[in-house]
């Protein structure tokens, strides 16, 4: 802070005036003078006052070269008591505010030095935030992805009504063609490929049909599918984990406590396929007897056909 005023530094009184110590961090002996004053600034963003006390040594090494001196100044209240520091602390107080304008006179504050341990908690912190992120940015794409499976699923079942629908009007069409071809043939009737123009319309209907209902079954075959499921025990929490979703979260299962046994059950929604199954009971791995099983040991599963 620059100081507009300086006549602005009144003495309050001399403390001992003048004293020939050794500083042990310069590694010589310095004349050091301290005075006690009233110093009142006003800067150019804000005025202040306030008690400080100033101290001066030489800044050569040995006594008798006294050509420069270095002097320091360190505020110490309104109602602080300079005489009631002591020697040592007096001079530690003047290495700081030395220690600090040289820092000041660098620009720059040099950063506290991190130990192992800390280094270590903010490498940590670092990953686990990373870890967090990922982890809701994968949760995010799930629901997406899980609408959009409904949507699809939506849409599927919509195709499938109306493939039923157009497979109907076929199943007409292609017994009137029938019946037609029965009747016999007229004279004069026209043929496509050798064939009379009847026949030719039942062969293409009966065509158009089988592509249909393979249509049917392709719809059929992704469509997915609610499955319900079941454990019968004692418990607190169980889970369906399995190869549906790669044996990664798995399906929380809803408790119904009826007497003394508890019903634990949930839907999946499957698309059709063989999969292997198994209930986490309060985590430890259980099978159910209620459906086959595959595998022996520690790989023995149920089998879950879809």
């Amino acid at each position: 802070m620059e100081c507009l005023n300086g006549s602005s530094l009144r003495n309050l009184g001399w403390e001992h005036s003048p004293i020939l110590n050794w500083n042990a961090h310069a590694d010589r002996l310095h004349l050091e003078t301290r005075k006690l004053g009233f110093l009142s600034c006003a800067s150019a963003s804000f005025p202040w006052s306030g008690k400080i006390r100033v101290s001066m040594y030489p800044i050569n090494r040995f006594f008798g070269k006294q050509s420069s001196w270095r002097v320091f100044a360190a505020h110490v209240g309104l109602d602080g008591d300079p005489s009631s520091l002591s020697h040592e602390d007096q001079l530690s107080n003047i290495d700081e505010h030395a220690q600090r304008d040289d820092d000041d006179a660098s620009n720059g504050v040099l950063p506290k030095k991190l130990g192992p341990d800390e280094l270590k908690l903010l490498l940590v912190d670092s990953e686990r935030a990373k870890l967090i992120r990922k982890l809701s940015e994968a949760n995010q794409y799930n629901r997406f992805l899980k609408r959009q499976l409904q949507i699809n699923d939506t849409a599927l079942v919509d195709i499938k009504d109306k493939l039923a629908s157009l497979e109907s009007e076929l199943q007409v069409l292609v017994a009137l063609a029938e019946e037609i071809a029965d009747s016999g043939v007229q004279p004069g009737t026209r043929k496509i490929s050798g064939k009379y123009i009847h026949s030719h319309l039942v062969s293409r209907l009966e065509a158009m049909h089988e592509k249909i209902k393979n249509g049917l079954t392709a719809v059929d075959s992704v469509k997915v599918e609610e499955i319900f499921l079941y454990w019968i025990g004692m418990a607190e929490s169980v889970q369906v984990m399995g190869s549906f979703d790669g044996w990664s979260r798995g399906e929380e299962m809803s408790p119904e406590y009826n007497g003394a046994y508890a019903l634990f059950s949930t839907t999946l929604k499957l698309r059709p396929g063989r999969y292997e199954i198994k209930f986490l009971v309060d985590g430890e791995w259980k099978l159910s007897p209620e459906l086959p099983t595959v595998g022996e040991g520690l790989l023995k599963n149920n089998l879950l056909i879809v």
